[in-house]
């Protein structure tokens, strides 16, 4: 078993936390190109994949299953993902922890806080921030290990184009229970699509209809 870090928006992170989104969709890179045949060219690591999976393929498993399992780079069933996302330590006001260490100031680095509150219970994570907005918050990219709350285990790993994602698939990507989230839509569609389109770039948009890697995982308690 494997863990590596997966960056989540607060947006996505409260799904996780409500037990709404269970899928996640991550662009592949570099795309499979179309080629004479009309067929796609795919990268390196998926066509050493196919050498890989001949055994698999001739036991009548699924292909694209064991191709997303070896060449997939956020693991493959029963890997460990650890969810990084906006954060800032949260000093305890006792006078253990010097508010320069707690604040970042004067350039301080994340080594200086001491062993002992280096723990998710020590930091305030912005998608359950109910208070005043704070100053100082740090981009989920430099979240640390020691300060994510959220491990997921990888329950399956294939590979698709974006639009091949059904009804339940959207839904299960985060779909917000409170309309006011979706803007008014009952449909989990045109709220997929917004979501997509927001964060991708505008050739992996939704109409260009990219492959991803679409990953399903659940909580670890």
């Amino acid at each position: 078993m494997k863990e590596r870090g997966i960056i989540f928006n607060s947006e996505m992170v409260r799904a996780i936390l409500d037990g709404r989104k269970t899928q996640t969709r991550r662009i592949m890179k570099p795309q499979p190109k179309p080629n004479e045949n009309g067929g796609f060219s795919w990268p390196s690591n998926i066509c050493q994949s196919m050498i890989n999976i001949k055994e698999m393929m001739q036991n009548n498993e699924g292909a694209w299953a064991g191709i997303a399992g070896i060449a997939c780079p956020h693991g493959g069933v029963g890997d460990r993902l650890w969810v990084r996302e906006t954060w800032m330590p949260d000093a305890p006001r006792d006078g253990t922890w010097s508010d320069i260490e707690f604040y970042g100031c004067k350039d301080s680095k994340l080594s200086m806080i001491p062993e002992r509150f280096r723990k998710p219970e020590h930091c305030i994570h912005r998608a359950s921030w109910k208070g005043s907005e704070l100053v100082g918050w740090t981009p989920s990219i430099h979240m640390p290990r020691w300060a994510s709350r959220i491990t997921l285990e990888i329950t399956d790993v294939r590979v698709e184009r974006l639009q091949a994602a059904s009804d339940k698939d959207f839904k299960a990507e985060g779909y917000p229970l409170d309309r006011e989230l979706t803007g008014g839509s009952t449909d989990a569609f045109c709220w997929f699509r917004h979501l997509w389109d927001s964060v991708s770039k505008p050739d992996c948009n939704f109409e260009s209809n990219p492959w991803v890697w679409v990953i399903e995982f659940k909580k670890v308690e």
